[in-house]
């Protein structure tokens, strides 16, 4: 006569009997080598094993995790984001959106070749060379000697020091900065350099004066060097800031409009100045 009560029949599909079969490795219920799914009910049944909610998270507490997760892909921290993306591809309620195989793209083939090297180069501060073709297909090589993974405009770039300033339009002082897409670097040649890697990119100290409500609604940045109101002008508070780049600055400061104006240097005003009158060109205002 069988036992009765001491035998459990389940009905399931080959993909549902391979989690189970993954769980019961993860905690331990193995025959010999192999998972034992009744191991793991046992442990369940025993409350050994807590069953909880998987589908309880609130869409904003997903979304801000994904943004973490960009986050530490952003700054190289490769092994932490990886972690966080397999904690978003357990969660059921990943089911019917699209960032779910994103996150199963990331976790098959987190990074190419090349974006871990960079990574790894920028850890050890070890200077490299570049090399990619760009969006107008030409060939470009840099002996890259600072760099850092930023987001400028939600998109990554590489903002480095290079040797090379052919095709950099920027102030001279600013010319060996470079911000280049990663979404263009689609397989890049990256190789190690025998040179010293250097504290920061070339800087310039820029002062501006912010006016009316910017003045009072302005948040301070981590490259200004001070931020006060101003001593002798009433109602205006001064700013000065270490910029690596004109482009990105003016991009920066152009929306504030008359509530902004740079006041040194002259080589910094002077590049505004000329942009302005093209626009009003543009635009036959005079």
């Amino acid at each position: 006569m069988g036992r009765k009560g001491q035998s459990v029949t389940l009905s399931l599909l080959e993909r549902e009997k391979a989690e189970l079969e993954k769980l019961a490795l993860e905690y331990g219920c193995i025959w010999g080598d192999r998972p034992n799914i009744s191991k793991l009910i046992k442990l369940i049944a025993k409350r050994e094993l807590k069953i909880a909610p998987n589908n309880d998270w609130q869409l904003e507490r997903i979304n801000a995790l994904e943004r973490i997760r960009t986050f530490l892909i952003d700054q190289g921290q490769l092994d932490e984001a990886i972690a966080l993306a397999q904690i978003l591809s357990e969660r059921g309620e990943l089911k019917d959106i699209a960032l779910k195989q994103e996150i199963e793209k990331f976790l098959q083939q987190p990074l190419p070749t090349w974006r871990q090297r960079i990574d790894s180069f920028i850890r050890c501060q070890q200077p490299f060379q570049l090399s990619y073709q760009d969006a107008q297909e030409r060939i470009w090589s840099f002996a890259i000697h600072y760099a850092q993974i930023v987001t400028h405009e939600k998109r990554q770039y590489l903002d480095c020091w290079a040797t090379e300033i052919e095709g950099n339009f920027d102030l001279p002082e600013l010319q060996h900065n470079w911000s280049l897409r990663l979404d263009r670097i689609q397989d890049a040649s990256v190789s190690p350099l025998n040179h010293k890697w250097r504290a920061q990119p070339d800087m310039i100290a820029v002062e501006v004066h912010l006016y009316r409500s910017l003045a009072f609604s302005y948040q301070g940045k981590s490259t200004d060097t001070h931020n006060d109101w101003h001593s002798e002008f009433p109602k205006t508070r001064q700013i000065i800031r270490n910029i690596t780049s004109t482009f990105w600055f003016f991009r920066e400061i152009l929306p504030y409009g008359k509530d902004c104006k740079i006041i040194s240097p002259d080589s910094v005003g002077d590049r505004l100045k000329e942009q302005l009158r093209e626009l009003c060109q543009l635009y036959t205002l005079f």
